[in-house]
């Protein structure tokens, strides 16, 4: 939010010497966001006057319109002759008053303005417009001046458009929404500075009268619980907003449409009440607020025709929806160029009705972003008074003496606080009048129990406050005060963060990290170190995911966890395993011409507890007992951490040496041996066997399992993947489920022999359908002790060997710890080796 100090000390008597510095540290301290601060008049440099155009000459043959004006600038130029300036905006006239920067001048952005001779005349100096002051995006015309402004030729034109001000940008949190208006930010500031505070909103304004101003009939009171109107007739339609006013909005980042609109949008931003104006004379008979028919469509001033919902509110006449409620208003009740009859609407809406509704129709207002954020309720009234005071003193007309009140708005309920409970929460004494003090200080209504405070503001003594309770009432204007953790925060903030101490926990003693922890870190390590790229997708996915990835209606990943509020309306579960949003990290980046990808993910997935129900509701007054945090944990989906890799391209890449390997199957089950064995799980413990697992080709897929348990799977895409997902051929993947991994085992430390290896190559024959891995566990089953290492080095198959039949070599080390291998000692180890490798797999010694 952008507002002008100037507009901020209407409300708020603030220090006239008043540095911008002190002025931003108050507003940090209080919690609100200092973006930037902006003292408007260094942003322009030089002579910046007012001048009235004297001639006007239309210059032709180019290509596009070519004014030559002679301006009146005063003495300001030094000869008090007109200015000569070439201009090519066309929506001013000869008598107008205009902004002329001289020579010597630079604007924003570091344009400097110098004199030198175009379309053949000579130009010194610049008529601006408001984008080229910064004050505004309007670049279609130059800057003209109101009748209302006084100023004369010569005179410095930074006070008449706004440049002598300071202008604060503002970060407002979500549960902060009073502060997104000039009376709540006062009100804050008066607090911080201890300066009285004007509130607009005390402006006496008139009740409901028994005759309504319009025909209005609410039919959903929850979504609508207060809805005022007025009219104004009689408006001069050509009245014009004063400068002002526009100035003003344009510093805030609102465009001026006209005098109507304008008055709402500005206050809105004075009370923070959002408005709507509508042209009573294109309503056709009663409105009615009500909730949309599904289907039912509107016109908003954007100009798109929107599709509503059930869950959507619209305000409608006889030809149905003409405005989004609380949202934009929609073209056919819009105040027009011949609009004389104005009727003026504030009402109070439901801010999570508003709230779904600006997310579902990408609508994002400066309305809707109050309402999501709550509006005072009891405001209403006065920002309506406001509104047509407004308009009848700038754009004539008489305001109709019925006024429209319909309140079902409920009284704000009292909260229970204990007066030692900020005490106790934060560590610092705040004695209870303190704590009554700071309370009514924001507004809230302090109902003292039993006991007798202490009227020593100074006092101190968390037993003086114990068991005293306070009712506090929350003003209309803070919705986000709902309980007592909510008070003693406003406590906290209001005393001054800065008295709470920093003090940091004890670090506990050992590595600090947990085994959990310290998995993951060496998963993630060593994936790193073998050149994969770590990535961080969103864990939202889409409906039609599990039909992509080739999931079954009885594949456990398939039922997902929906959310209540998703961020967008075409991802609203959560993923069931991470290979979904890691492949369309895949798809970006194979899209943005990368070829050779490795990327790995690890994090969490989430399964429903199907029949779990709804969970508890706990508050935040006490500590829930055991019992309700084991129904919460009871609902809340299990959250057990993967790890995934995706591949595609080359793994090796190809140069002047060669051509390069591409990735496959192989890469992904050797990934996932690589985090087993960062995990801390030895091999043999690890089992690798052929599987069919979607989204995994069935020839080409591994099931890994330790200790006999399946924990994760690798291999190669299924091809109808990978053509739904538009990803290369061959495209390789592997998820492991890293919570389902045993604990590391002590591992003891190695003996290391100082005698030689003896080095033995085998090669045995075995069916197609054999794995590799079974192989190796029966060679080193059958060599016994001696052998060191066995390591797969070579795959054959051939005519020669026969159909259905392949050759595996492996390379066997044997060593003792103690003496150097005789060759009887080696040849024995293997013989059994080999024998173990015959009895279990029918494997035979190629060339035997």
């Amino acid at each position: 939010m952008r507002v002008s100090v100037s507009w901020l000390r209407e409300y708020v008597d603030l220090p006239a010497d008043l540095p911008a510095g002190d002025l931003e540290q108050a507003l940090v301290d209080l919690g609100i966001e200092v973006e930037s601060v902006v003292d408007l008049a260094a942003t322009v440099t030089g002579q910046l006057v007012v001048g009235e155009v004297r001639e006007i000459e239309e210059l032709t043959g180019f290509k596009k319109p070519i004014r030559f004006c002679r301006v009146d600038v005063g003495d300001a130029n030094g000869t008090g002759e007109p200015q000569e300036i070439v201009c090519g905006a066309r929506n001013f006239a000869v008598g107008d008053r205009v902004v002329v920067i001289l020579p010597g001048g630079v604007l924003p952005g570091g344009f400097a303005i110098g004199a030198r001779k175009t379309y053949g005349h000579n130009s010194a100096g610049m008529i601006c417009s408001a984008k080229e002051l910064g004050l505004g995006d309007d670049h279609s015309g130059i800057i003209v001046l109101g009748p209302d402004v006084t100023a004369k030729p010569g005179d410095d034109a930074r006070p008449v458009v706004g440049l002598d001000d300071v202008v604060l940008d503002l970060e407002i949190t979500p549960d902060r929404g009073y502060a997104l208006s000039l009376r709540g930010l006062a009100r804050e500031l008066s607090h911080a500075f201890d300066v009285p505070l004007h509130d607009p909103a005390l402006t006496p304004a008139p009740s409901g009268t028994e005759t309504p101003a319009y025909p209005v009939e609410v039919r959903d009171t929850v979504g609508c619980d207060r809805f005022t109107a007025r009219l104004v007739r009689g408006v001069d339609p050509s009245a014009p907003t004063p400068s002002w006013m526009q100035r003003r909005l344009v510093t805030a980042g609102i465009r001026s449409i006209s005098l109507p609109v304008d008055i709402t949008n500005y206050v809105m931003l004075e009370l923070g009440q959002p408005m709507h104006a509508f042209d009573a004379d294109r309503v056709v008979g009663p409105l009615v607020v009500r909730r949309a028919e599904a289907g039912e469509k509107l016109t908003t001033l954007d100009g798109v025709n929107r599709v509503l919902t059930a869950d959507d509110m619209v305000i409608c006449d006889d030809t149905g929806p003409i405005s989004l409620a609380a949202v934009m208003g929609g073209e056919t009740s819009e105040v027009v160029a011949s609009t004389t009859t104005v009727l003026f609407e504030a009402a109070h809406w439901d801010p999570a009705m508003v709230g779904r509704t600006a997310r579902r129709h990408k609508l994002f207002s400066e309305a809707a972003k109050r309402w999501e954020r709550g509006v005072d309720p009891a405001v209403a009234l006065v920002a309506l008074e406001r509104a047509v005071r407004l308009l009848t003193e700038h754009g004539g007309g008489t305001p109709g003496a019925e006024v429209l009140d319909i309140d079902h708005v409920r009284p704000r309920t009292p909260i229970t606080l204990p007066a030692d409970l900020p005490t106790r929460r934060v560590g610092v004494e705040y004695p209870p009048a303190r704590v009554v003090a700071l309370l009514e200080r924001v507004g809230c209504t302090v109902a003292q129990g039993a006991d007798r405070l202490s009227e020593d503001p100074g006092a101190v003594g968390v037993a003086s406050g114990a068991g005293t309770a306070l009712s506090v009432t929350p003003p209309t204007w803070r919705p986000d005060l709902t309980d007592p953790a909510d008070l003693v925060e406003e406590v906290v903030r209001l005393d001054g963060y800065d008295r709470v101490p920093s003090v940091l926990p004890t670090a506990p003693p050992g590595r600090g990290l947990t085994p959990r922890q310290r998995r993951r870190r060496a998963v993630a390590g060593s994936l790193a170190e073998r050149g994969y790229v770590e990535v961080l997708a969103h864990p939202f996915v889409s409906p039609e995911l599990a039909d992509q990835l080739g999931l079954a209606a009885d594949d456990p990943r398939r039922p997902a966890v929906r959310l209540a509020n998703p961020l967008s309306e075409e991802e609203p579960l959560l993923r069931t395993t991470l290979l979904g949003p890691l492949l369309g990290i895949l798809k970006r980046n194979l899209g943005r011409g990368h070829r050779d990808l490795a990327l790995y993910e690890i994090g969490a997935v989430f399964h429903p507890r199907v029949g779990a129900g709804s969970p508890p509701a706990m508050g935040v007054d006490r500590r829930p007992t055991d019992a309700e945090f084991a129904a919460a944990d009871a609902v809340v989906p299990a959250q057990p951490v993967h790890v995934a890799v995706v591949l595609a391209g080359d793994l090796d890449p190809a140069g002047w040496w060669g051509a390069g390997r591409p990735a496959g199957w192989a890469d992904a089950i050797e990934a996932a041996r690589d985090v087993l064995d960062a995990a801390g799980i030895p091999g043999e413990r690890v089992e690798v066997r052929a599987a069919e697992y979607a989204p995994w080709h069935p020839g080409r897929c591994a099931e890994l399992r330790v200790d006999g348990a399946v924990v994760g799977h690798a291999g190669e895409l299924h091809p109808v993947v990978v053509a739904a997902l538009e990803l290369p051929r061959r495209t390789s993947a592997m998820e492991l489920d890293l919570d389902a991994l045993p604990p590391t085992p002590v591992t003891p430390a190695p003996t290391v022999s100082g005698f030689p290896p003896a080095l033995i190559d085998v090669a045995l024959v075995v069916d197609d359908s054999v794995p590799a891995e079974q192989v190796r566990r029966a060679l080193e089953a059958g060599a016994g002790e001696l052998l060191e290492d066995v390591r797969l080095f070579d795959v054959y198959s051939g005519a020669q060997l026969g159909d259905g039949r392949r050759s595996l070599a492996y390379k066997l080390t044997f060593r003792a710890p103690d003496r150097t291998l005789t060759v009887e000692e080696a040849v024995a180890a293997r013989d059994a080796a080999v024998a173990v490798a015959a009895e279990r797999l029918g494997a035979t010694l190629r060339g035997a």
